[in-house]
């Protein structure tokens, strides 16, 4: 069965939140010819300017029935009168299923498709998201967001992760996993990428990048958030109101993703045993190491040794 998959873009649309999944149904196209055929529309139509300055050839928007609907996202503020245009397109209801990449959340959110629903987008803007849209459960962390026939995902390169999802909807486990390979990309992710990079800087401006990098050397010990606390120099309240403001996640799961990060390299790269690794990176034990595992990366650290190694 062909699946018509139309990828949506504005002006100053971000690349790649169009160029990856559409290179995503390409590739599974290629395992599975026949199974997508895929369109870029624009409101208007015509070359649509991307945030790089580089244009995509586009169609203008059609009020036929399509499988699948992709909004990417990027600088939305460029032109408000396309968004009100794709805005409006969405509330018709033309496809089987919904999908937003990055701040297209905004525009599925504008069109009222995520009222009620669990969603994402990129990490530096779910806390205006969350104002803006206070009907929509905001998950800070995933990759991507399945509820119901509507989907959304996290920052630019997620768009990658979300194609893969639908197309192992679509087409089963082994193709999202030959064409993730094709692509040469993990064929999934739990916690956003981003995160990685919020927590090397500090926060949105820095202010605990000395705390974070002191945690990260000090994985072994106790890392309560009184003691994290005391190391900043505030109260414990003050310090977790502050501190999850700043980077977007609670104290709690900033120093679990710093202690699975460490811990993943480690079980990827290492011969170390699994009990080394937990004691060494503060999950005490491989039992606890491994439901963080599963939470973290949908994985056992087993499985992601061998993947590694083969």
């Amino acid at each position: 069965m062909k699946r018509t998959v139309a990828i949506n873009i504005h002006p100053g649309f971000q690349l790649l939140d169009a160029a990856g999944p559409t290179a995503a149904f390409e590739i599974a196209g290629r395992f599975c010819p026949g199974s997508y055929e895929l369109a870029m529309l624009a409101p208007g139509g015509g070359a649509i300017e991307s945030s790089s300055g580089i244009s995509l050839a586009t169609e203008p928007l059609r009020d036929e029935r399509f499988d699948t609907v992709i909004i990417s996202g990027g600088e939305i503020v460029r032109s408000l009168a396309a968004a009100e245009q794709i805005a409006a397109w969405l509330k018709r209801g033309r496809a089987r299923r919904i999908a937003s990449v990055c701040s297209g959340a905004y525009l599925l959110a504008e069109a009222g498709l995520l009222d009620g629903r669990r969603a994402t987008t990129h990490w530096a803007s779910t806390d205006d998201f969350a104002r803006r849209y206070p009907r929509i459960s905001v998950d800070a962390d995933r990759i991507f967001v399945h509820d119901g026939d509507v989907w959304t995902s996290a920052g630019i390169s997620a768009g990658i992760d979300l194609a893969l999802a639908l197309i192992e909807d679509d087409l089963g486990q082994d193709v999202a996993r030959r064409t993730a390979q094709q692509l040469v990309v993990h064929q999934r992710r739990s916690g956003q990428s981003q995160f990685s990079s919020l927590v090397e800087l500090g926060g949105r401006t820095g202010r605990f990048a000395d705390l974070i990098e002191w945690m990260r050397d000090h994985l072994a010990e106790p890392l309560t958030v009184e003691i994290l606390a005391d190391r900043a120099a505030m109260s414990p309240r003050h310090f977790a109101r502050a501190f999850t403001g700043e980077t977007g996640t609670t104290p709690a799961k900033a120093v679990e993703r710093l202690r699975l990060e460490t811990a993943r390299t480690a079980v990827e790269t290492s011969s170390a045993s699994l009990d080394r690794i937990a004691a060494a990176t503060g999950f005490g034990d491989p039992g606890r190491m491994r439901r963080a595992f599963m939470r973290g990366f949908g994985q056992p650290p087993q499985a992601l040794r061998r993947s590694a190694r083969r």
